[in-house]
């Protein structure tokens, strides 16, 4: 699960201080554990933010909370050489050269000397996750399964242009049996609701493309953040056409 922490209201930046204070309805400050993320202000700050008047504070927060911690499970599908509870701090991220913005992390090295180019048809299984929904996971090829009961891997044409940047960006450099996980920034993700992959199950799709394409949010000045994806890709098949 996501790893949520209260964020100081008066830093500049995301910081963590558990446990914090909260004003209740009688505007008085007490003691909250922090269980889960809420806005809100430091015992050393008189200031106190408004979620209706500051929710593009609150967004941009949220992401870096969530970014930060940073701690997602690993499918036990996908590799038995990886806990479930691998925790892996933002900072080991490294930027994919000339992609602007990709950030990675391999998790698994895969085998072999080829990797993908245009034209390859290839299949990898996925989880998929909205940073801006605290790393909510809007779907994962695990989920889906053929005939037999196997999780059915998600197979596209590299180059094909129906699939996110993102993960186009993230498979061309991958081998087989290898596993990355990346964070794609709003101008590599889902540009409109057409782009795969598409969760299948309707409000999965729903609560996803209403929350990056949310008209007034957007005109709040808040697209920077909405469409941050965070992925788990593993290439597990390569065909060159």
């Amino acid at each position: 699960m996501i790893r949520e922490w209260c964020c100081s209201a008066s830093a500049t930046y995301a910081s963590f201080s558990p446990p914090y204070m909260i004003r209740d309805n009688n505007n008085n400050l007490k003691h909250q554990p922090c269980n889960k993320f809420i806005l809100c202000s430091s015992p050393s700050s008189s200031t106190t933010i408004s979620i209706i008047t500051k929710r593009r504070s609150l967004s941009v927060s949220l992401i870096c909370t969530t970014l930060s911690s940073f701690i997602f499970p690993l499918s036990p599908a996908s590799s038995s050489s990886l806990s479930p509870s691998s925790k892996f701090p933002i900072s080991e991220f490294s930027e994919l050269p000339n992609s602007g913005g990709l950030k990675f992390l391999d998790l698994r090295l895969g085998s072999g000397d080829e990797v993908p180019s245009d034209g390859d048809q290839v299949a990898i299984h996925y989880y998929g996750r909205l940073a801006a929904k605290q790393g909510w996971r809007f779907d994962s090829t695990y989920d889906h399964k053929d005939e037999n009961g196997d999780p059915n891997p998600f197979v596209f044409v590299l180059g094909s242009g129906k699939v996110i940047d993102g993960i186009e960006m993230a498979v061309r450099s991958m081998k087989i049996g290898g596993i990355r996980r990346v964070i794609i920034p709003p101008s590599l993700g889902y540009q409109n609701t057409s782009q795969e992959p598409i969760p299948p199950n309707f409000f999965d799709r729903q609560r996803l493309f209403t929350t990056i394409f949310n008209p007034t949010r957007l005109a709040n000045g808040e697209g920077s953040t909405l469409g941050t994806l965070i992925f788990d890709i593993e290439l597990v098949t390569l065909k060159h056409q």
